[in-house]
């Protein structure tokens, strides 16, 4: 397929090829991927509407789980619904302008969603081990000032990358053999030296994931410290079981981050098709997860869920 140019060194569109190598099988994958992106969608949308409506859920630990369902809600549809195109219409065309708005989002608010991990360790080192002053230290105001410096960061951080890019020239491979614009990808097809872009991508991961998940290992072992020092066993597994949650949000959103963000750079030997499964896993499991695993194991937003399917919300 032959993709026009206009008179600037940059393509019209580029071509998603979707996932190489299945494509017997995209139909039925494509179908898995859209009950996961509703169940992402439902789900983050009930976690905001239930902290929105309940005031004794306007506490920080909730306020930074809103700041999750919003960057969930934005990092899995600036990819699932291009690829379900792609997967079930054979939409594999993307305009220029629209790749490189989707490199920027993924990569920004994937930051973004680090950042609120980050915060939420944050909260639970506070509440944990000075339970009595968490009140006075994680105040509404202090809660917005962390979520506005996290968004600011995956902003200006990423805006560089976008910008360099816009200023290359495209070799006439116009073809991404993936189902979404991934910075990585993108960069394969410059015409000119990309060390420079890729020396910035490298530090971008290391200075925000590498910070990110120093403060949360730094905040954990902590954590571990006090609560091994509480006397009662009753209350070293209430401890557990209220970190228990962010724990399990962190490893599905960190470890097929660095899996896929590994892979790209150093993993040559790893078949393409199932790095493409990971890339896709990595934007989609995290914000399908992340409400199923608060709304089981967090009780007040169990309980409002039950009560607004038995219709005894009032």
């Amino acid at each position: 397929m032959l993709v026009s140019e206009n008179n600037s060194s940059h393509p019209v569109s580029f071509i998603l090829l979707g996932i190489p190598g299945l494509e017997n099988s995209q139909f039925g994958i494509a179908f898995l991927f859209c009950v996961m992106y509703v169940v992402a969608v439902g789900g983050n949308i009930t976690i905001l509407h239930i902290i929105r409506m309940d005031h004794l859920l306007h506490q920080p630990m909730y306020l930074f789980l809103s700041m999750l369902a919003i960057t969930d809600l934005v990092l899995s549809s600036s990819t699932q619904p291009k690829m379900l195109a792609i997967l079930w219409f054979h939409a594999h065309e993307i305009g220029y302008h629209a790749c490189l708005i989707q490199v920027f989002f993924i990569d920004a608010f994937a930051s973004v969603e680090s950042g609120v991990l980050m915060a939420m360790a944050l909260d639970r080192h506070v509440a944990i081990c000075f339970p009595l002053r968490y009140p006075s230290i994680l105040t509404t105001s202090v809660v917005v000032k962390l979520g506005a410096v996290v968004m600011v960061r995956g902003l200006l951080w990423v805006s560089p990358f976008c910008f360099m890019i816009s200023r290359m020239p495209f070799c006439t491979n116009r073809v991404i053999p993936q189902s979404y614009c991934e910075h990585m990808a993108v960069l394969k097809l410059l015409c000119v030296d990309t060390r420079v872009n890729r020396g910035y991508g490298l530090f971008v991961a290391f200075s925000v994931v590498g910070f990110d998940i120093l403060v949360i290992s730094v905040s954990y072992v902590m954590i571990l410290r006090a609560v091994l020092q509480l006397p009662s066993g009753e209350a070293r597994f209430k401890a557990f079981r209220t970190c228990a949650s962010h724990i399990c949000v962190i490893l599905a959103f960190y470890i097929p981050a660095l899996f896929t963000f590994l892979t790209h750079r150093f993993g040559h030997q790893v078949p393409r098709v199932v790095y493409i499964m990971f890339a896709n896993v990595y934007l989609l499991v995290p914000p399908m997860l992340n409400p199923i695993i608060y709304g089981v194991r967090t009780k007040q937003i169990r309980d409002r869920v039950i009560r607004v399917c038995c219709g005894k919300d009032t």
